[in-house]
């Protein structure tokens, strides 16, 4: 799928070592964001609209099987190993999808110094997403998901590249299903303030208003909304400092660096926002 191996996560994992019951216990603290449900047969039947006595969508085992197997996947994500999680949920049909997708959109994010790399594996995780929102329109990650590599897509080829395909406006349909579905949702809000960032930033503020609806009163809201919602979260902090610095510049570089200290702060429970955690203090340095 990817050629090579993956680059490793570079810190200690152990402390992101969810095994057995303790990846049930931590669970809601782990998917404050994005609101995952734990992988259950039932919940996963129910998410694909079918009853859990008949077949898995896209899957050749039984319900019982496909959630011990995502259970499984997660682990891997939580703990850092990125390439495990991708691998293996990409094999489980649109139910693995989610956490396939996560995976390589923060793998790429972080740890890919290759720009081919990253853009073709995110280009698969979009066509993942765009099989898992067909066939799982109620599922509100089958929509976040796809946006997240997407928009992360888009930062590796260039947003003012990706506008020109198309993309800004999958991104926010997809983002505006999620929240929809899931109001909720705080990692959903934290993208479409990054989104309405993004398009201020390349475009200016008049031609990201008349043309893709972009504004920085509801980038803040949206980040705002975030906050409010998952407070421990370094990377709803990150990306509102980011965003402050995109739509307002030098102006607002107190009130991010105020931010970026916030997110620096936070303790981390897992892999993934240890990541978040150190590029804030990369940017505070």
């Amino acid at each position: 799928m990817a050629g090579n191996a993956w680059s490793k996560f570079p810190y200690d994992a152990r402390p992101y070592s969810y095994a057995g019951p303790a990846l049930r216990k931590a669970w809601d603290r782990l998917h404050a964001g994005d609101l995952e449900p734990f992988p259950e047969p039932d919940g996963l039947a129910a998410l694909a609209g079918v009853k859990p006595s008949g077949p898995v969508p896209g899957f050749k085992g039984d319900w019982d099987d496909l959630a011990l197997r995502l259970q499984d996947a997660w682990r891997a994500f939580h703990r850092g190993d990125f390439q495990e999680a991708c691998e293996t949920g990409s094999k489980l049909g649109p139910l693995g999808a989610q956490v396939a997708n996560k995976a390589a959109a923060v793998y790429c994010t972080y740890l890919e110094d290759d720009d081919r790399r990253a853009v073709r594996l995110l280009t698969e995780a979009a066509k993942r997403g765009e099989e898992a929102c067909r066939k799982l329109p109620r599922c509100a990650n089958a929509w976040y998901f796809h946006a997240f590599a997407l928009g992360r897509y888009a930062q590796r080829i260039s947003v003012l590249k990706a506008l020109g395909e198309g993309v800004g406006s999958k991104v926010q349909k997809a983002l505006n299903a999620a929240i929809e579905l899931e109001p909720r949702h705080a990692d959903a809000h934290i993208a479409l303030g990054a989104y309405h960032s993004e398009i201020i930033d390349k475009v200016g503020a008049l031609a990201g208003k008349l043309t893709y609806g972009a504004d920085r009163a509801t980038a803040v809201k949206h980040f705002e909304k975030a906050i409010k919602l998952n407070p421990e979260a370094a990377v709803a902090y990150m990306e509102y400092a980011n965003g402050l610095l995109m739509t307002e510049g030098d102006k607002k570089r107190a009130e991010a660096v105020k931010l970026y200290r916030k997110a620096a702060g936070c303790k981390p429970a897992d892999a993934m926002e240890r990541l978040d955690v150190e590029q804030a203090r990369a940017e505070l340095a």
